[in-house]
């Protein structure tokens, strides 16, 4: 089955027109850029809308932060998870940060186009972030001890949402090995539960409280 925006509009009805025409455009954009510069593996580019957008909107799924919440997201890569959590929650406001350049231009320049007011940027690593941030959100950047040691410095103390403030990554895989270097409270979901087809058998949302 070709992959279409339908799939968002499937399991996120309720979008506004803005919204629904902003995850429209995300398709040309990242074609369009992925032919300059390679952010998006060339065989997932056909996949964008189930394998990038989808994948990163069970964050909001999960959890829909409260307005005025501050979100970062480490290792944006084109800009995922934040660029569509970015459209779909309007009112927070998401730091996007990456090591590589190229990458962090080409999430400048789709957010420029959507017009998206709540993305800010930064070329850079983990580690340089300056400031404190509600949760932590990442898509299979890194094993979820050494996320710990990059962000826990990160999180505020205070509390505005329905969970307590920490770190939210989607992963892949045997998670066993690096659950096993966490503390007591890390919760892993299955989001097959949620989003059907065999990209997502595998996939898992980690929440890690940090308060």
């Amino acid at each position: 089955m070709p992959d279409s925006v339908e799939i968002i509009f499937d399991h996120f009805p309720k979008l506004s027109e803005l919204q629904r025409e902003q995850f429209t455009q995300l398709q040309s954009l990242y074609a369009d850029w992925n032919s300059k510069i390679n952010v998006i593996s060339r065989k997932d580019i056909d996949s964008l809308y189930e394998k990038h957008v989808l994948h990163s909107l069970a964050i909001h799924k999960f959890l829909l932060f409260q307005p005025g919440s501050h979100i970062l997201d480490i290792g944006t890569g084109g800009g995922f998870p934040g660029i569509p959590l970015a459209i779909v929650q309007p009112q927070v406001r998401f730091m996007l940060v990456d090591s590589i350049g190229k990458k962090i231009k080409v999430v400048n320049e789709i957010a420029d186009a959507l017009q998206l007011q709540n993305i800010k940027t930064l070329h850079g690593r983990a580690e340089d972030i300056n400031g404190k941030f509600d949760f932590v959100v990442s898509r299979a950047v890194a094993p979820l001890p050494d996320l710990v040691r990059w962000c826990y410095r990160k999180i505020s103390i205070n509390h505005i949402n329905a969970m307590p403030n920490g770190m939210i990554c989607l992963k892949g895989g045997d998670l066993r090995e690096e659950l096993r270097a966490m503390r007591k409270g890390v919760q892993v979901f299955d989001l097959s539960k949620d989003f059907e087809g065999e990209f997502f058998e595998m996939k898992k949302l980690v929440y890690v409280p940090m308060d």
